[in-house]
């Protein structure tokens, strides 16, 4: 076990079915590309749920999802509460899940210097930033965000195809009440301009 990590997701891979294509390989619900999986299919040892202290927000575009993606901010906040689903895989399928998101062909992470540093950037790129968020059961937690800070970037708009994924990740992982599951997006920079909580709420049952 001592080669295993944790990787917390915030965004469409709390839906642990949408996460297994970047293990096993295939083509999510919704989306528009096919992931190649890891070297080592095994499944995750096992999965939680996890709070990060970092905000969420969504920004950015993703071909995938024809949408902004989600995003946590660069800055630690101790207010922040992130929802987030962690599994527990190897280093090299972390590393693996990495590549996939960032379209990267090779890495190779030195572990050591993302836990006494608290990040690294891998690539410039959406998800290329590493942050070494804790320890849990003996194992590190790790995930990744854009390399610039919140502040910076322009914000957008989740296509309702990204949304749903991650709704239904939330529901799988996190809580039963749709109500909750409004409550913790509405306010959220991408969403809160786009959607009354009643039509959010709306949305949300649909996906249960």
């Amino acid at each position: 076990m001592s080669n295993k990590v944790w990787y917390a997701s915030f965004g469409s891979n709390l839906f642990r079915e949408r996460f297994l294509c970047y293990i096993e390989g295939g083509q999510p619900e919704g989306s528009n590309r096919r992931e190649v999986g890891s070297r080592d299919a095994t499944l995750p040892v096992k999965d939680s749920p996890v709070s990060l202290p970092f905000s969420l927000y969504f920004a950015g575009y993703s071909d995938r999802w024809d949408g902004g993606a989600a995003f946590i901010d660069t800055q630690y906040d101790e207010n922040a509460n992130t929802w987030g689903r962690m599994y527990l895989i190897t280093e090299e399928q972390f590393e693996d899940v990495v590549r996939q998101e960032n379209g990267i062909s090779d890495l190779s992470l030195d572990w050591s210097a993302i836990r006494a540093n608290g990040n690294t950037l891998v690539e410039k790129s959406d998800y290329g930033n590493l942050l070494y968020a804790g320890e849990q059961d003996g194992h590190p937690i790790f995930t990744f965000t854009h390399y610039l800070p919140m502040e910076e970037r322009e914000i957008t708009v989740p296509s309702k195809r990204y949304l749903a994924m991650l709704i239904r990740g939330f529901l799988e992982a996190y809580t039963d009440s749709p109500e909750a599951c409004v409550d913790y997006l509405i306010e959220k920079p991408g969403v809160r301009d786009l959607y009354e909580y009643e039509d959010l709420l709306a949305f949300v049952k649909k996906q249960i």
